[in-house]
């Protein structure tokens, strides 16, 4: 399993317009009904400051989201917003979970 934990902090007027390209991701993702991705999107109080976390069943997971053009297109308009904190990526450890991550 893998887990990356992805932080940035856009601009305030464009975080509307990441809310609607992660929305796209997310429509995509659940149509696509992939059993070895579970990923999830939060944004904090000040509402430009996303908190992406994805769990991957294995590498080739991860691989089948990096490709989607969706989530491409979502990385490039976020580049090219210039974002006050950029993404930072860290990939964690799971040490327990209220579920099974992966039916």
């Amino acid at each position: 399993m893998k887990i990356v934990k992805v932080t940035y902090t856009s601009k305030a007027d464009y975080a509307e317009q990441n809310k609607v390209n992660i929305k796209a991701v997310m429509d995509e993702l659940y149509k696509l009904n992939h059993a070895g991705i579970n990923y999830n999107t939060c944004v904090c109080a000040d509402g430009k400051t996303f908190i992406h976390t994805a769990f991957f069943k294995s590498e080739e997971d991860e691989k089948i989201l990096l490709t989607l053009p969706v989530f491409k297109h979502f990385q490039e308009q976020l580049k090219a917003s210039g974002p006050e904190v950029p993404p930072k990526q860290e990939l964690l450890s799971l040490v327990g979970s209220s579920k099974d991550l992966f039916i």
